[in-house]
């Protein structure tokens, strides 16, 4: 019979490894959720050996007992809520082995609970190559604990934790670190509100607890811990004499961008070129299998086709989501917000800010969610204002098909569609900037900002950890916007086929007698035109004729507002039902190129009118999963109003500037 489920709580300070050991032991077994009443996240994962199956909750990151930012007052909160409920049969403390007397301060603190708990020593390779050498055995017997050196990277660091947690956990932590004037308790009871609400009265008393816990984890490891570093060199500090050059620094990420987006339009244009001959078999087959009927436009011209608009362009996306990922795992990321920090103190925003709005390049949501570490209240409300402005993921589609029909050719070593999108992600960032300049200006200022950040080492980035991340992304792209774009489809399938009254009938009696060979056309088009998709089309046309758009174009514009990629499944699912005959997605630039407008007869997707889309679709708020987000992060409803109506403001006037002066 299998034993009692025990409880595993994963703490440690960010950047020690905690995200790799919890992948080891747990593998596919784990799940991402929200802590109770919050979006602050939380990993869970399950392991079994023998007959005991543990439970392991993997918290965000926290320097110290006594919290900074909303996700470590989250994390400590649950820490707390677990520990009274009895929740926990053990601490695992992982602690980054080149850094362990900062680490050891919020061990010292958790080890007060006396609670089983485990010291895991991770990246002790990377201590040993910066000449640190640490004698184990000692630094156990100090603290009271089982201490264990680990290298995560290692295929045996699985087996040897997992063995010494089911053994061993049993060690309790000695009474080295409590203090005898005040219970660490009391502390939690009596300042955890108070820091809450950031009372300054009581940072004093915990500015003297720390020192005294500092000077105690200083007299454990002096004895116990060597370096030898004076003629060490290492690779972090000659890559940052670099990169976190005030200029250079600028100039490298520039150039890292410039790469990245070449690059991903260079390679991804083979697996959607196979994508799109997949797609374009598979509407050809259902098409001649299926009878010819409802059933069979619905699925080819409505679902497939919708779907392949999108699909066709998940290669750009993913390879987006290997870059910033191999960027963060590397910690450049980190750099980057270093370099950054004084250039956007002068837009109302901190270093810390970089990272929602480099991590917006793949989607806004977790991006806002990641605002939490900034401390500065009004800083981060602006970074969450404005982090929508940098172009996500689900502009790609949009972006590539109107590249596609502004650049026509792509020989020589650059490649102009990849340059077109770094001027867009470009035109985002500054647009970010601008709008927290405003925002600067307009709401007021309480409190000091302060820019405190850690930079970890550099490190080669782990394959399986970057597979882990690029499938979850992806699947969550496919999944989420699958679902959104299936729906949308159908339902666009359904108003273009559909009229009120007889307007179908009427159509069809007007053409009876009519021998002309572009009859089929005619009628296809007049049947779209006043069809209820038709309708809702002319109702907006003369709202959006100055941007240079026409009823179709609104339509996609409407159901873009669930979400941006749409747009080009939109204008799939339209053409599809005018041009049937049409036999795959690589025909949709042909079909774009050819529509004219119809008061003049001049090509409809003119120069003036893709960059108005461009700048549209750059700057609109146009996804209503984000405003809901927002309203989460906020807890008010002004900040995502505020939101939708700047950015969509700012999009129509910045549109309608480049049609009318282009045009």
């Amino acid at each position: 019979m299998s034993q009692k489920e025990k409880h595993i709580l994963l703490i440690g300070n960010p950047n020690c490894g905690k995200s790799t050991i919890f992948n080891n032991l747990t593998g596919l077994n784990q799940k991402i959720t929200n802590l109770p009443g919050t979006t602050i996240e939380k990993k869970v994962g399950v392991f079994k050996i023998e007959d005991q199956t543990y439970r392991i909750t993997d918290l965000p990151g926290a320097y110290s007992i006594y919290p900074n930012g909303e996700d470590e007052i989250l994390a400590i909160d649950y820490l707390k809520n677990s520990i009274s409920n009895h929740q926990v049969d053990l601490i695992l403390y992982i602690a980054d082995a080149a850094n362990l007397q900062r680490n050891l301060l919020f061990f010292s603190q958790i080890a007060d609970l006396k609670l089983p708990i485990i010291l895991v020593l991770n990246m002790i390779d990377l201590a040993t190559y910066k000449g640190i050498e640490i004698d184990i055995d000692k630094l156990s017997e100090s603290l009271g604990v089982l201490v264990i050196a680990l290298n995560s990277k290692k295929n045996t660091a699985k087996k040897e934790l997992i063995n010494k947690i089911h053994k061993e956990h049993q060690v309790f932590q000695s009474d080295f670190f409590k203090k005898d004037t005040i219970s660490f308790q009391q502390h939690w009871n009596n300042n955890i509100e108070a820091i809450k609400e950031n009372k300054e009265g009581v940072y004093k008393k915990i500015a003297l607890e720390t020192n005294e816990r500092y000077l105690k984890i200083q007299n454990i490891l002096t004895p116990i811990q060597s370096k030898n570093t004076q003629n060490a060199k290492f690779i972090t500090h000659k890559l940052d004499k670099f990169l976190l050059h005030p200029i250079y620094g600028i100039l490298s990420l520039f150039a890292v961008l410039f790469l990245i987006f070449q690059f991903i339009f260079k390679v991804a244009q083979i697996p959607a070129d196979w994508i799109d001959y997949g797609f374009s078999y598979l509407i050809r087959f259902v098409s001649e299998t299926l009878p010819i009927g409802k059933l069979n436009d619905l699925i080819c011209d409505g679902v497939l086709a919708g779907v392949g608009g999108i699909v066709i362009f998940l290669p750009q996306i993913v390879l987006l989501f290997v870059f910033l990922t191999i960027l963060e795992e590397t910690g450049y990321m980190t750099r980057v917000s270093f370099i950054s920090d004084n250039l956007m103190k002068k837009f109302g925003l901190n270093g810390k800010s970089v990272i929602p709005l480099i991590g917006g390049m793949a989607c806004a949501i977790p991006s806002i969610m990641a605002a939490r570490n900034i401390e500065n209240s009004k800083d981060r409300i602006i970074t969450i204002l404005v982090t929508p402005l940098m172009s996500c993921s689900a502009r790609i589609p949009v972006y590539t098909l109107l590249a596609g029909l502004l650049v026509e050719k792509n020989d020589g070593i650059i490649h102009y569609r990849g340059l077109l999108m770094l001027v867009m992600y470009v035109l985002g960032f500054v647009a970010s900037l601008l709008f927290g300049l405003l925002f600067k200006l307009i709401l007021k200022q309480k409190e000091k900002s302060f820019f405190i950040l850690e930079m970890p080492d550099y490190k080669l980035p782990q394959i399986k950890n970057v597979l882990r991340v690029i499938y979850s992304k992806s699947m969550d792209f496919v999944v989420n916007a699958g679902k959104i774009i299936l729906i949308v489809s159908i339902l666009l399938w359904f108003l273009a086929n559909h009229a009120p009254k007889n307007n179908f009938a009427n159509i069809e009696k007007k053409y009876e007698n009519y021998l002309g060979q572009d009859k089929n056309s005619l009628i296809s088009s007049e049947k779209l035109e006043s069809s209820y998709i038709g309708i809702m089309g002319r109702s907006i046309e003369p709202a959006i004729k100055p941007l240079g758009y026409d009823w179709k174009i609104g339509i996609a514009l409407i159901t873009s507002f669930a979400a941006r990629e749409i747009f080009t499944g939109t204008l799939a699912t339209i053409y599809r039902v005018q041009e049937s005959d049409d036999d795959g997605n690589k025909k949709m630039l042909t079909i774009l190129k050819e529509q004219k407008r119809a008061d003049n007869g001049l090509p409809l997707y003119s120069v003036a009118t893709i960059v108005s889309l461009l700048l549209f679709y750059a700057f609109a708020m146009q996804c209503f999963s984000t405003l809901a987000v927002t309203y989460r992060e906020t807890k008010a409803l002004k900040w995502p109003l505020i939101q939708f109506f700047y950015m969509t403001g700012f999009a129509y006037l910045a549109s309608l500037i480049a049609y009318q002066l282009l045009s």
